[in-house]
């Protein structure tokens, strides 16, 4: 049994080889393990050498301390908003790198305790297997910042029950574990004091195979029941609201449901609406609509496009004025221009969505042969 060497005041993913079973760490509680170039550039290259190591046969990735993963790093976005595509880079390489997670060929297991938010998420809900406590807490918040559902969550979003995907991209809402379970973005709920007893049973099995792992997994797991209070018990009045063709018809349809008795739960989520960009809404909107009829390659490109140009300003620079109220300034007061959704038109938005030239678009194959083409350094972008 072998285990890489590490600093552990300096790397941000943890790597440990046990037998048949490779352990990722994230490992910068301070920062709630965000998302960064150290952490996507060793978790991808691992990823694709294991997935060719015959002797790989159970991935399990986890988080330090009180959060998995709180997601990208905002004030990295915010720090480079004047310099063109200074995060470029990393962008490309965490979309390609959700493609291989989502496709991965060996058993895979996320012990998602803690703060699984956005981008975050995304190393949580394609697993094979993914594991969430009493403590876990997951939302996609990005469209209350002026940036869109991203990570591959336009895909994964878009095929939950009913309008479920477009309330949780609209609005940012939070799900518990047992939520996660239910709403099938988990896999298992494991209560938190049995956390490291099931991943010290998962070592000792030193396997991959699906069926042992799943029985293994489901001997620590407990079954879900739902509060009435939970989100999920609305799904009825969700259909009917997020199902309207346009974000002013939702919000116009839920502020007639709100007026109802036994409603009052929707005047806090509707005030954060309100408060949102109106850019990043009607963005993600569309995004979660088109998803629904787009494979997961498909979802990644466009989410890249989304992206860049977001990032680009093209159309607004409000996921920077949402950044600088929520993490720099923390005025919570954002300015966003525009300000209104009537004043964003369809035509702006329909920039963002345009396809690059082909050697610039995200390069993710579905051919077995050539699945791990496509990296970053062999890209016009690396080129130019």
């Amino acid at each position: 049994m072998a285990q890489e060497t590490v600093n552990l005041e300096q790397e941000v993913v943890l790597v440990e080889e046990l037998g048949n079973v490779r352990v990722v760490t994230l490992n910068n509680p301070k920062q709630l393990n965000i998302i960064s170039p150290k952490v996507v550039e060793p978790l991808a290259a691992n990823l694709e050498k294991w997935e060719e190591d015959e002797k790989a046969k159970l991935v399990i990735i986890k988080g330090a301390g009180r959060a998995f993963s709180a997601g990208g790093d905002l004030k990295m976005f915010y720090n480079g908003r004047n310099s063109k595509d200074s995060c470029l880079e990393v962008v490309y390489r965490m979309y390609w790198l959700c493609n291989h997670i989502h496709t991965y060929k060996k058993t895979t297991i996320a012990l998602a305790h803690g703060i699984s938010m956005g981008g975050g998420a995304s190393l949580m809900a394609p697993m094979k297997f993914s594991v969430v406590t009493e403590k876990t807490v997951f939302s996609t918040p990005e469209a209350s910042i002026g940036f869109h559902t991203d990570c591959g969550f336009s895909y994964m979003l878009s095929r939950l029950p009913g309008r479920l995907g477009e309330y949780l991209g609209l609005t940012g809402a939070r799900l518990n574990g047992r939520e996660l379970v239910a709403a099938g973005l988990a896999t298992h709920f494991v209560p938190l004091e049995k956390l490291p007893e099931l991943e010290k049973h998962l070592l000792s099995l030193n396997t991959g195979d699906e069926a042992a792992v799943g029985s293994a997994i489901k001997e620590f797991s407990t079954d879900v029941q739902i509060d009435e209070e939970s989100i999920l018990k609305k799904q009825s009045i969700i259909d009917e609201c997020f199902s309207k063709d346009s974000v002013a018809d939702i919000i116009s349809s839920f502020e007639t449901e709100a007026g109802k008795e036994g409603n009052g739960w929707i005047v806090p989520v509707l005030k954060g609406l309100k408060r949102s960009s109106p850019t990043g809404l009607k963005i993600t909107l569309r995004s979660i609509r088109e998803g629904r009829k787009q494979t997961l390659s498909e979802c990644l490109k466009k989410e890249f496009r989304i992206t860049i140009n977001t990032l680009r300003a093209r159309i607004s620079g409000d996921v920077y004025e949402g950044i600088r109220a929520l993490t720099i300034d923390k005025d919570n007061s954002p300015k966003w221009d525009p300000s209104t959704l009537e004043n964003v038109e369809d035509e702006q938005v329909n920039l963002v969505f345009e396809p690059f030239e082909e050697d610039f678009e995200l390069k993710v194959s579905e051919n077995e042969q050539d699945r791990w083409d496509g990296k970053y350094e062999d890209s016009a972008y690396c080129h130019q």
